[in-house]
């Protein structure tokens, strides 16, 4: 009897810890009830930082919590997704990672060491950028897509990358397989020193993200010969895509996305994803990655998930049909 009225004066939240069995696993923290850590699993300055950390600011604000960025680079992103993978379904850790971390590494690496559909969850396609062929002036005589074929296949050529598994790799490797070209691939560090060569000389073409390009565009350095956009590009408005180019069904973005470990509750999803693409498309941040030569997506959970699994699936007949192995 002094039991069941000592229950009856406690409040809620004290007659659950009371009850017995009860405990952590019946009290739903509401978030942020912290600080938010969003992992980036890869070095500050690249593209999925510097989006995390446009993101991080009116999220912020917004949630009235710190919005804390941490990069866990290696490993292609596979040690910045298991740290994510460890932690605790609660929203506040996420992981900002790029189309290798959640889609091409999958195709890529029989042994990678996580599973991106199972393990994570995704919240929303934060932005895209498409992909512009470009070619060295000085050595390739083409102006269009029928002339750099055929050069293509009269003469030994090479084309730099980002780095083996990246975008740009499997879109040159798409490229080959739909033209029957073959082009020697020459991997960096980064998509700078890949153009760097390019310019100098050491190789012949490249695919690289519209952002990162325009700048040589614009000063002749590089020629562009289409955009893997679903249509013109204002930025570029007199570059062919590979559908008018004569490539059927060669539509190609790098993109990222914001997402966390499994097991996330979907009421949760939805409140972050609420954040998310408020701040995606406040008028600061649209306008940074407008400049950055993004387009913002913040599609829904539900949609990333029908979407990723897209990706992986046509990334891994690229990879198959290539015979790509990993570095």
């Amino acid at each position: 009897m002094r039991r069941r009225v000592l229950l009856r004066l406690l409040p809620a939240p004290a007659i659950l810890s009371a009850l017995p069995g009860a405990g952590p696993a019946l009290a739903q923290e509401e978030w942020p009830a912290r600080p938010v850590n969003v992992i980036v699993p890869f070095a500050p300055g690249s593209s999925s930082d510097i989006v995390a950390r446009s993101l991080g600011g009116p999220m912020s604000q917004a949630i009235g919590k710190p919005v804390v960025v941490e990069n866990r680079p290696g490993a292609t992103g596979e040690l910045g997704a298991r740290a994510v993978i460890r932690s605790a379904p609660d929203g506040h850790t996420l992981m900002h990672a790029p189309i290798s971390t959640w889609a091409i590494n999958v195709a890529l690496r029989p042994n990678l060491g996580y599973d991106p559909v199972k393990q994570l969850t995704g919240i929303t396609q934060t932005v895209r950028t498409p992909n512009v062929l470009v070619v060295n002036p000085a050595q390739v005589p083409a102006n269009d897509l029928p002339s750099l074929v055929a050069w293509l296949k009269a003469n030994r050529a090479s084309y730099s990358t980002s780095g083996v598994g990246s975008s740009d790799h499997l879109t040159m490797e798409m490229f080959k397989q739909l033209t029957g070209t073959d082009i020697t691939h020459v991997p960096y560090a980064g998509g700078a020193p890949a153009t760097t060569d390019l310019i100098a000389g050491n190789v012949q073409l490249s695919y690289q993200n519209l952002g990162s390009i325009l700048p040589q565009i614009s000063d002749g350095r590089v020629k562009p010969i289409l955009i893997t956009a679903e249509g013109r590009h204002r930025l570029l408005p007199n570059v062919p895509t590979g559908a008018e180019a004569g490539l059927q069904d060669f539509v190609v973005y790098s993109w990222q996305a914001l997402g966390g470990p499994a097991g996330m509750a979907p009421a949760l999803l939805e409140k972050i994803h609420a954040q998310a693409a408020a701040a995606l498309r406040s008028p600061d941040v649209a306008k940074r990655m407008e400049d950055l030569g993004f387009e913002v997506v913040a599609s829904t959970p539900a949609q990333f998930a029908a979407f990723q699994q897209g990706e992986i699936a046509r990334w891994k007949r690229v990879v198959e049909a290539g015979k790509i192995t990993p570095a």
